[in-house]
């Protein structure tokens, strides 16, 4: 057994057993499944945004995840120790039921009981909310700490991170920057987090760099974060005040290759904790280093490590049905194919090789996702038919780049234009060749694009991922509508491939092979119209998953859903799996009118469309 396979069969053992009785919930798509603020799964909590706001969870208040997720906001930093763009979460929630001390307890169990990681207890350090003027000081996650700590014989004191880690400090207050977790928008669900740290004793504190005093939230290092405990029991309200929350939640985050690298640096089995010297990357690892002849050793390791985090999370992302592209998710994942292919030439790697590192990959991971195994072939093909297309063009530009003293933004818009260059490539090769760049009209020119990944992960709307509102609400009920006159007008074979609401309109991916003619187009209209006279009843019901398949309720393609799940029936219309919100009545929504339908990838068709 690995050890990244040991800590996810811990983890969820420890949960749905004894005392905690958690029910295990399957990861959800990186593709939110009703998606109305963000382009990608970016935290373990986001696809149960409705269960935290007060939706019931069909299986109960306690619940166990390892989610998959995806971010970008970090992907300059991509290429050192800690940061990643795809990862693993493993999180333990409570909807309203346990709270602080529970939480905090198992999570102290898990980190240092001999059954569970087996982490020195003396290592662990922990961070609270300092309190301000919108929120106390988390008394009550102190007591909780101390009181843990105290069960295993050591005196915890409330410390000063200016002073450093001196005598008996071990709970460490921060502001609202450090211990302080939301809301994703400008209101919602908030609250003070605690973060826990094991001391490596790794002498890596430069004081030029890092400051005199290192603490354990210090950036060099030493104090590795391996857990974070989230307190949701406030909510922010529009005027900025704060309210106390009528359910609290417990929101916990645990990373797999942060807990991966530190248990397989605890059992000595490399130098420092390091994730890319893991299971989780050692075979495409060998792989890559053997490819290129190249050591795992600087200047090197940088570039082994953006292609081994890019390559991982394109896979990921394909086999959850994103293909390389110009748009929003395409784009993304186009972006990050082709800088691991950049990366791979500066190894020497002059051939083709996404493919086979691909297919390391799907091997290291196809026994916990078996999307990955059901989606081998295409992810490798897609990739394969990225590379073969990016290197016509890399070499080219390259050279066009290299005959310029000084890059302006308007040649770095013509590479854009004429050979397919992501305007962050450019910057980067650039940079790399000690090329000087006209930032002021580098960023003029490409300020839309530089946005992209921000958006990808902060919320493409203003208020975030609990932005639930009568709008988004009315539209999301559309879709239902929608999927279903587009199965009765153009065949069964429609399925939901993605959608993405804003407060203003809605998107909606479906699998069809062919532009939708005027005379279908209007069609899918009138009948959706119909149904929203019919003024139609919205009812929903918890169900055995089997039982809603029987139903023939429609599920997205690709999601894996828990063994209960909720139904939404409108009317005798249409039936979906879904996690809500929607309106109570189809009259409620208004008049339904398709704005645009175009491609959306391979044999998909996209629809916009709009209520009045």
């Amino acid at each position: 057994m690995t050890i990244n396979q040991e800590i996810r069969e811990k983890f969820i053992k420890f949960f749905t057993t004894g005392e905690r009785k958690h029910k295990e919930i399957p990861s959800a798509s990186l593709i939110p499944e009703h998606d109305p603020t963000v382009l990608f799964i970016t935290a373990g909590m986001h696809p149960l945004i409705p269960y935290l706001m007060g939706e019931p969870h069909p299986l109960g208040k306690r619940l166990v995840d390892i989610q998959k997720s995806f971010r970008t906001d970090d992907i300059d930093e991509v290429g050192d120790l800690t940061h990643n763009t795809f990862f693993e979460m493993l999180g333990n929630w409570s909807l309203g039921d346990y709270f602080k001390k529970e939480a905090i307890a198992w999570s102290f169990e898990f980190l240092t009981g001999k059954e569970w990681l087996s982490y020195d207890p003396t290592r662990i350090y922990v961070s609270v909310f300092e309190g301000d003027a919108d929120a106390p000081q988390d008394s009550e996650s102190i007591k909780a700490w101390q009181d843990v700590f105290k069960r295993s014989g050591i005196q915890a004191e409330i410390g000063d991170a200016k002073k450093g880690v001196v005598g008996n400090s071990r709970i460490f207050p921060y502001p609202k920057s450090k211990n302080w977790w939301g809301p994703a928008g400008t209101t919602g669900p908030c609250g003070p987090d605690s973060e826990m740290f094991y001391d490596t004793g790794l002498a890596v504190h430069d004081e030029n760099k890092y400051g005199k005093i290192c603490h354990i939230n210090c950036d060099c290092g030493r104090y590795f974060e391996v857990w974070n405990d989230v307190f949701m029991e406030f909510n922010k309200k529009a005027d900025g005040k704060y309210e106390m929350l009528k359910q609290k939640n417990v929101d916990t985050g645990m990373g797999m290759e942060r807990n991966t690298a530190l248990t397989v640096w605890l059992r000595k089995l490399t130098a420092k904790p390091d994730p890319f010297l893991t299971d989780l990357f050692n075979k495409p690892r060998h792989y890559l280093l053997q490819l290129s002849g190249r050591s795992y050793e600087e200047p090197f390791a940088r570039s082994v490590r953006i292609i081994l985090d890019h390559s991982r999370a394109v896979v990921f992302l394909i086999g959850d049905g994103v293909e390389p592209g110009n748009k929003e998710r395409g784009y993304i994942v186009r972006r990050l194919i082709r800088r691991a292919i950049r990366h791979g030439k500066l190894l020497g790697i002059h051939s083709d090789f996404m493919k086979d590192l691909a297919d390391k990959i799907i091997v290291n991971y196809r026994e916990f996702y078996p999307e990955l195994k059901n989606n081998g072939e295409f992810i490798k093909n897609t990739l394969d038919t990225e590379e073969v297309k990016f290197r016509k063009l890399l070499d080219k530009g390259i050279r066009v780049i290299e005959k310029e003293k000084k890059l302006d933004g308007k040649l770095a818009f013509d590479l854009y234009q004429s050979f397919g260059f992501p305007p962050e490539l450019t910057l980067e090769i650039a940079s790399d060749k000690g090329i000087k760049i006209d930032m002021a009209t580098y960023e003029t020119e490409f300020k839309k694009h530089q946005e992209l990944s921000r958006t990808a992960t902060k919320g493409i709307f203003k208020g975030g991922l609990q932005d639930h509102s009568e709008k988004t609400t009315r539209l999301h009920t559309a879709t239902h509508l929608l999927q279903q006159a587009l199965r009765i007008i153009l065949g069964n074979h429609v399925r939901q491939k993605g959608s993405h609401i804003t407060a203003d309109r809605l998107r909606f991916d479906f699998s069809h092979p062919n532009k939708m003619t005027e005379v279908e187009m209007a069609a899918v209209e009138q009948l959706v119209n119909e149904k929203i006279k019919e003024n139609l009843k919205v009812n929903k019901a918890t169900v055995e998953y089997n039982k809603a398949i029987a139903d023939r309720a429609l599920t997205v393609p690709g999601v894996k859903y828990p063994e209960k799940v909720t139904v939404y029936s409108v009317g005798k219309f249409s039936r979906e799996v879904c996690g809500g919100p929607h309106v109570d009545f189809t009259g409620q929504l208004g008049q339904f009118k398709i704005k645009k339908e175009e491609a959306a990838g391979n044999l998909n068709r996209r629809i916009y469309a709009i209520l009045s």
